[in-house]
C-alpha cells in the first residue's frame, strides 16, 4: 500500500468512527479521494470529501470537515493537518514518512511501485504496429511500436497479464500486386521493356528487393510467365520484408510474443473447418449472419452499427472485414478475455463494426481500441518530407540510424497518443537540456558520477572501468539501513515526493494506457535532482570542504541521490530507453 492509499485509509477510518457516534449522519460513508493540492505550500495531500459530503450530513463543509479531522486516528504519518477555504482537508506528512520511500526504492529497485490488482488476472492480447509486409516501417509505425511496447510494460508493471502481438496482413490481393511489382523491376533490371501496372508498389525499396534476387539467384525467373514470376517474387518479397520489419523493431528493443499470420485463418484444420468459418457458425448461432444477393453478411446494426457489413461477397471473395472477424474469434478463442488493438487515427470508422462482432459473440466491451494520432517529421524547424537518400519517405529505419533508438522511443512517448507529435531530428540529436531524453539521461549519469566520486579509489576505478555496476557501488560506499532523518531540505523534500508518486503514476498509467505520462515523470524527477544538487551539497559542506566518509548529511545525500538514480533507470527503462553510467 503507497503512502496515498495508507492516507486514504487513515480518513476513511476517522468518517466511519464520526458515523458510529453519531457525529456524522450519513447513511454510507463517501470515499477520502486524495489528491495533490494545486499550491505545494497547502501541504501534500488534501482531500474535498467535507464539501462533497456537506449537503448529505445537512452541515456546513467546514464543520464536517473538522468533524472528519478530530476523528483521524493516532498515527506517525501525519505531522499537520489543516482545514483550508471552503472546507479543503490539506494533509502534510512528516519527514519520516517521505525519508522511508527513499529506503524502500533502494531495497525493492526495479520492483519498486509494482502492482498486483484483480484485473491483472485477466489475461491481455495487445496487437500492435501490424504493418503489411509490403513496404518498410515508416515513421508513424516506430510511433505504435514505442507505444505498444511500453505499454506492455508498464501494465505489467502494474500488475497485468499482456501478451502482445503482430497480425501480419499476409493474405489478399496487396501481396500479389507487391510480387508483380517486384517482377517487373526484375524484367526492367535485366533489359526488357516492363511496363509498371497502374496498381503497384512503386518504391525503390521494390528495386533493391529485385537486384537483390538477380545478385543471389541470376535470370532464373527470367524465362516464366508473368503469373509465374508473380507467384515466386510475392512469396520471396514477402519473406524479405517481414524479415526486415522485424530486424527494425528488433533494434528499436519492440519484441512480441507471436507474429500471428493472417494466412492461417484459412488453413482447415483436421475437421476440415478453418477460423473463418468458425467464426462465422459462431456469429450465425447468435442470429447475426444472413444471405443476400449472394453474398453473406454481418447483421452489425442490430448492435449499433451504422450499417449492416459484407463478410463474404457474391462471387465468393472473402472481405477485409471478414479476416478481422476470424482473427479476432480465433483470439478469444486462444483464451484471451480482453483484447487491445493499437491503429492508427484513420481507422476511426473501422472502430464500431469491429467492436458489434464481439459483442454479437457475447463478449460485449472485450475490445478496446486506441487509436494514435500521426508523427510530423522536422528538421531545425522545417517541415521534412521525404528521404534525402531515396526521395520518397522517410522510414523508421533511417530514423532510427540518424537519431538513435532512445531519442526515437522517448520522443515517440512524449504526448498522449491521441495527439500528433511532431518530431524535430536537430533536437533529438542534441546534446544539452533543449533535447528531454538527453537532459534525463544527464541526470542519471550525473548521479553515477557522484556515487563513483564518492567510493574509495579502488571502488571508484572499477566501476569506471565497468568491473562492478553502479547498483553493486551503492551498495558498498551506502550502508542499507542509514539514518535518512537529515534530508529535511526542502528540495530534498521535493524530490521524496516525486518518488512517492511513482506507484500512484504507474496505476494510473496502466490504467488509462497512457505511458506518456512516464516521459513527463521522468523529465520533473530529473529537473528535481538537478534542483536538489544545486541546493544541497552533497560531498562539500557549504565551506566548500569535502565531508567525511562517515559524516551523517554526506550519507544520507548520497542514499538520496542513489534512490534518484533508481527511479530515473527504472522509468527508463518501462519507456525502453537506456540509463547510461556516463555521458
Amino acid at each position: 500500500m503507497d503512502i496515498k492509499e495508507s492516507l486514504e485509509v487513515l480518513i476513511d477510518k476517522a468518517i466511519l468512527s464520526a458515523m458510529e457516534d453519531g457525529s456524522l449522519a450519513l447513511d454510507e460513508a463517501p470515499a477520502a479521494s486524495l489528491e495533490r493540492p494545486r499550491d505545494e505550500a497547502n501541504g501534500d495531500w488534501a482531500s474535498t470529501v467535507g464539501m462533497r459530503t456537506a449537503k448529505l450530513a445537512r452541515m456546513a463543509p467546514r464543520d464536517v470537515a473538522q468533524i472528519i479531522v478530530d476523528h483521524i486516528p493516532a498515527n506517525d504519518m501525519i505531522a499537520s493537518v489543516e482545514i483550508a477555504g471552503p472546507g479543503f482537508i490539506n494533509i502534510r506528512l512528516a519527514d519520516a514518512v517521505l525519508q522511508s520511500v527513499v529506503r524502500e526504492v533502494r531495497e525493492e529497485a526495479e520492483d519498486f511501485g509494482r502492482g498486483t490488482i484483480p484485473e491483472g488476472e485477466r489475461k491481455i492480447n495487445l496487437e500492435y504496429v501490424s504493418a503489411n509486409p509490403t513496404g518498410p516501417l515508416h515513421v508513424g509505425h516506430g510511433r505504435w511500436a514505442a507505444l505498444g511496447d511500453s505499454m506492455a510494460r508498464v501494465m505489467r508493471h502494474a500488475g497485468y497479464d499482456v501478451y502482445e502481438e503482430f497480425y501480419i496482413n499476409d493474405h489478399g490481393t496487396q501481396l500479389d500486386v507487391f510480387g508483380n511489382s517486384v517482377g517487373v523491376r526484375y524484367m526492367q533490371l535485366l533489359g526488357h521493356d516492363a511496363q509498371m501496372p497502374e496498381q503497384c508498389y512503386g518504391g525503390s525499396y521494390v528495386a533493391d528487393i529485385a537486384q537483390g534476387i538477380i545478385d543471389r539467384e541470376g535470370r532464373k525467373y527470367e524465362d516464366m510467365t508473368d503469373a509465374e514470376r508473380m507467384e515466386a517474387f510475392r512469396e520471396i518479397a514477402y519473406r524479405e520484408m517481414l524479415e526486415d520489419q522485424r530486424k527494425i523493431l528488433a533494434n528499436m528493443g519492440t519484441e512480441f510474443d507471436c507474429w500471428f499470420s493472417e494466412r492461417s485463418l484459412y488453413v482447415p484444420d483436421e475437421n476440415g473447418e478453418t477460423a473463418v468459418t468458425r467464426s462465422l457458425a459462431a456469429m450465425d448461432e447468435k442470429g447475426y449472419i444472413y444471405e443476400k444477393e449472394g453474398a453473406t453478411w454481418f447483421k452489425s446494426s442490430a448492435l449499433g452499427d451504422e450499417k449492416d457489413r459484407v463478410l463474404i461477397k457474391a462471387n465468393g471473395e472473402m472481405t477485409y472485414f471478414m479476416s478481422d472477424v476470424a482473427y479476432h474469434y480465433d483470439k478469444m478463442m486462444r483464451g484471451f478475455d480482453h483484447l487491445i488493438n493499437i491503429w492508427g487515427a484513420d481507422h476511426h470508422g473501422y472502430v464500431k463494426r469491429c467492436e458489434c462482432m464481439l459483442e454479437a459473440w457475447g463478449w460485449p466491451g472485450a475490445l478496446e481500441i486506441v487509436l494514435g494520432q500521426l508523427v510530423n517529421l522536422y528538421r531545425d524547424g522545417e517541415a521534412v518530407r521525404m528521404s534525402k537518400r531515396t526521395g520518397e519517405m522517410v522510414t523508421l529505419e533511417e530514423l532510427v540510424d540518424e537519431v538513435g533508438v532512445d531519442a526515437t522511443r522517448y520522443l515517440m512517448l512524449s504526448r498522449s497518443s491521441d495527439q500528433p507529435i511532431d518530431f524535430d531530428i536537430e533536437v533529438a540529436k542534441k546534446k544539452d537540456a533543449s533535447n528531454p531524453v538527453y537532459y534525463v539521461q544527464y541526470a542519471h549519469a550525473r548521479i553515477c558520477s557522484i556515487l563513483r566520486k564518492a567510493a574509495p579509489a579502488e571502488l571508484a576505478a572499477k566501476a569506471e572501468d565497468g568491473q562492478i555496476t553502479t547498483d553493486e557501488l551503492a551498495k558498498d560506499i551506502i550502508p542499507e539501513n542509514c539514518d535518512l532523518s537529515p534530508l529535511t531540505h526542502e528540495s530534498e523534500l521535493a524530490l521524496m515526493r516525486k518518488m512517492a508518486d511513482f506507484p500512484n503514476m504507474i496505476a494510473l498509467a496502466a490504467r488509462d494506457r497512457a505511458p506518456f505520462r512516464l516521459s513527463h515523470y521522468a523529465q520533473e524527477i530529473a529537473s528535481l535532482f538537478h534542483a536538489f544538487y544545486t541546493d544541497c551539497r552533497v560531498l562539500t559542506d557549504d565551506d566548500n570542504n569535502e565531508r567525511p566518509a562517515d559524516d551523517p548529511v554526506r550519507i544520507a545525500r548520497l542514499a538520496l541521490c542513489d534512490a534518484t538514480r533508481i527511479m530515473i533507470a527504472l522509468t527508463l527503462d518501462l519507456m525502453g530507453v537506456s540509463a547510461p553510467s556516463k555521458m
